[in-house]
């Protein structure tokens, strides 16, 4: 029986980290031990930041909402709870585009959360 070597399963195998690898500086690129290091660890970075990138714009939105209370003369929280009694379920990143896209309807919401934390 004939032995069979894995030339090309291994060579399948190499050129699809090698592809992942396409873009990567000096040894990052081209040298295969460094180049699967790099892999792993750029696939680490890549889940680690699809987490990351949620906990950014939350508190992106936060500030931008908390700006524009400011203006209206409301803290954050206090402009959250207001919406919350007022039942106005809309989430932060709808009021933090309203904040910078639609200035008079943010100031109206403003109004009715200071009604209702006023009641």
């Amino acid at each position: 029986m004939p032995r069979i070597k894995a030339g090309k399963t291994t060579r399948k195998r190499k050129k699809k980290i090698f592809r992942a690898a396409k873009g990567y500086r000096l040894g990052k690129k081209n040298k295969y031990r460094q180049v699967t290091e790099q892999v792993d660890k750029s696939l680490q970075y890549a889940y680690r930041d699809r987490r990351n990138k949620k906990r950014f714009f939350r508190s992106l939105w936060i500030s931008r909402i908390n700006a524009a209370c400011r203006l209206q003369g409301l803290s954050y929280s206090r402009f959250m709870e207001g919406l919350k009694k007022a039942n106005v379920n809309l989430d932060r990143k709808s009021l933090a585009a309203l904040s910078v896209e639609d200035d008079k309807s943010f100031s109206e919401l403003a109004i009715l959360a200071k009604k209702t934390l006023a009641k």
